[in-house]
């Protein structure tokens, strides 16, 4: 339920896409009688929600204040993809020399096209979160502001001219999901500093750009600008790029960007921004003083809730910095009310928000018990390599006093990585300690996302590393990292015992 999207500059593709997800002349219907389901917000969370209810037979309304389709389709996801894959190309292109092409050197990005391209993609794709396609799903689509009335009642006051109308409901889903949090940098608020909400309307390639913060958005971002030609310095107050991961595959990361140009500044210590002379970056990093002038500043620095206007004291339903507050089972403090997706999830990724939105559809319809602590939630980070990841990581079992025993398969090993120019990886696996059973994984490689998957299928059903191992995978393929994963684990069975009794049972057979 984004309210700060402007869709810049309105071209062919951005009409296209307005006519999907706010269509101009739309016109609220009118509800009749209660609905067994009001959904607030129509990113990924309200989206799932909606149609599986309404496809289960349910009377269900759905009410957005600015885009269907959330930030996956407008500002996250979708657009940011749209970019890496142009960018990637370019690097492919400029590095060509290292596969026997002699244009290397030569790729020339147009950035005004790479963006057209981006606005024609996402146009394209738009039709799958239109209003009018979840009309015909029988859902009554409704745009405009909304706030709870009481318990059992919301207030819509529409967009297109449209008068205020009440919404009956017996239950209610909270889906209005989040925006990019700002942080309290000095000089921040005196330039006109871009976000996720902002970056995609861009038409001009920035010659500097500034980036706040090294998590996924800002690695992402930085390796993409960087590839179009931009001097990119990339600022973090963290140990390093990425600290949520792994810190070998954070390493990876870093040298990835160093390689690719970005200039990092980690540790980066009382950080202002100066007007003065264009835009400055003045930060402590290592000990250093950097004073770098800008054309544009990027804020990549987290994101927060959007809880505002939606009158939640009025229903008793609580909510903290952090966002709505949900029980397991996704139930707000007021058990009309469940909420779902980036408004009450630590986990902001548009998968997650769907599984969530399977679970609010169980519990709200049906008195269901799924729990959101039962949901295995892998995640990757989109850089070249990609890092992605599933379960715990060695810190994280070692809080939860979790002994592991830890197998790496460096892709330096595997055929297929080498023969692509792609060795610059890993796979790395915690079993808990002693046995085959997958407590957590971490992918270092170009489609480490689609290679998770492999390792999330084992954890969700409780397949061992035995059973990778006895798994026959095409050769060549990097998939065979994680097939080895599971040779590791079959030789520390093949312990000193073990090979004396094969030893002479084998001396004994000749």
């Amino acid at each position: 339920m984004n309210s700060s999207v402007v869709l810049q500059p309105f071209d062919e593709f951005n009409r296209q896409l307005q006519s999907m997800v706010h269509p101009p002349q739309w016109q609220n219907p009118t509800p009749s009688g209660r609905y067994n389901l009001v959904v607030i917000g129509a990113g990924t969370a309200g989206l799932v929600t909606a149609a599986g209810a309404a496809g289960l037979g349910a009377r269900v309304a759905l009410i957005e204040r600015n885009l269907m389709g959330g930030d996956c389709l407008n500002t996250g996801c979708v657009p940011s993809k749209a970019l890496l894959s142009t960018a990637r190309l370019a690097s492919r292109i400029r590095h060509s020399g290292d596969y026997g092409i002699a244009s290397a050197g030569s790729a020339m990005v147009n950035f005004s096209d790479v963006m057209r391209r981006m606005r024609r993609l996402r146009a394209a794709i738009s039709p799958n979160d239109s209003a009018q396609r979840f009309k015909d799903l029988g859902v009554d689509v409704f745009f405009g502001d909304c706030q709870f009335v009481d318990s059992n009642t919301v207030r819509v006051t529409g967009t297109n001219g449209g008068d205020s109308q009440n919404l009956s409901f017996k239950r209610a889903v909270i889906a209005t999901g989040g925006r990019a949090a700002v942080p309290p940098v000095p000089g921040l608020d005196s330039i006109d500093y871009l976000t996720s909400e902002t970056l995609f309307s861009l038409q001009e390639l920035p010659a500097r750009l500034g980036i706040i913060g090294a998590g996924p958005i800002g690695c992402e971002m930085a390796q993409a600008f960087a590839a179009f030609g931009s001097s990119v310095f990339l600022v973090e107050s963290a140990s390093g790029v990425l600290p949520r991961e792994d810190p070998d595959a954070a390493q990876v990361v870093r040298h990835a960007l160093q390689r690719d140009g970005v200039q990092i500044l980690c540790c980066g210590q009382q950080l202002n921004i100066v007007r003065q002379s264009g835009t400055r970056l003045i930060v402590e990093s290592a000990g250093q003083q950097y004073d770098h002038v800008v054309d544009r500043v990027l804020v990549s620095a987290g994101r927060r809730p959007n809880i505002e206007g939606l009158n939640l004291q009025a229903v008793g339903v609580q909510a903290n910095d952090n966002g709505i507050v949900v029980n397991d089972r996704l139930q707000t403090s007021n058990p009309m009310i469940y909420a779902a997706g980036d408004v009450c999830s630590k986990w902001k990724f548009t998968h997650a928000a769907d599984f969530m939105a399977r679970i609010v559809i169980q519990n709200a319809l049906f008195m269901g018990r799924a729990r959101a602590s039962d949901l295995l939630i892998p995640r990757c980070t989109y850089t070249s390599p990609e890092v992605a990841h599933v379960g715990l990581s060695e810190t994280e079992a070692t809080q939860k006093s979790i002994a592991v025993d830890t197998y790496v398969q460096q892709l330096t090993e595997i055929d297929r990585a080498i023969l692509d120019g792609e060795d610059n990886g890993f796979v790395k696996v915690h079993c808990r300690k002693g046995t085959d059973k997958i407590v957590g994984a971490t992918i270092v490689a170009s489609h480490a996302g689609d290679l998770i998957s492999e390792l999330t299928l084992a954890m969700k059903n409780g397949i061992g590393l035995k059973r990778i191992a006895s798994t026959i995978h095409p050769y060549p393929t990097q998939a065979d990292a994680i097939r080895r994963i599971g040779d590791q684990f079959s030789r520390t069975r093949l312990t000193p015992v073990v090979k004396k009794l094969f030893h002479h049972w084998l001396k004994w057979t000749r």
